[in-house]
């Protein structure tokens, strides 16, 4: 397996947006993005937008602020309509020294060679030392088992 995990995707549009991504390469990656491009963001709804503008506006600052950043794909399959399935992470250094990772699932609708839409689940790694009993606790209670608050 290549490092970056590209092998792991289809030829096409999201292997060629990875790779893009991974040169830091603003221009290559957008256009393979069609224009009236979707992305659903299901855990942050606010976040979710229309238009490869926004994607160009998004990556023109992640590059300009993680000038490391580089992505992994670990799993990866296709689906019915056109669909690719890709766990993934990143990690990158902010300006401030600090590193920043994220890790989750991308399912991306591919039309006409080009990423068409997304429904996108990437959240920032957390380092906290909160165990799975933690984590049920504040799910239910609002409270993790050490008695803090959500």
């Amino acid at each position: 397996m290549d490092a970056s995990g590209l092998d792991l995707l289809p030829a096409g549009p999201v292997q060629r947006m990875v790779a893009a991504a991974n040169r830091h390469d603003l221009e290559g990656m957008v256009a393979e993005f069609a224009d009236d491009y979707e992305n659903t963001t299901p855990v942050h709804p606010a976040r979710s937008f229309k238009g490869s503008a926004q994607v160009r506006k998004n990556w023109a600052t992640i590059f300009a602020g993680l000038p490391d950043l580089s992505l992994t794909v670990h799993d990866a399959t296709t689906g019915p309509g056109n669909k690719v399935w890709m766990e993934w992470s990143n990690r990158g250094t902010r300006p401030d020294g600090s590193v920043t990772s994220s890790a989750g699932v991308a399912i991306l609708t591919v039309r006409d060679d080009r990423i068409a839409a997304a429904h996108f689940y990437l959240e920032p790694v957390d380092h906290e030392p909160v165990d799975v009993d933690a984590a049920v606790s504040m799910v239910v209670h609002g409270t993790d088992s050490r008695g803090g608050g959500s």
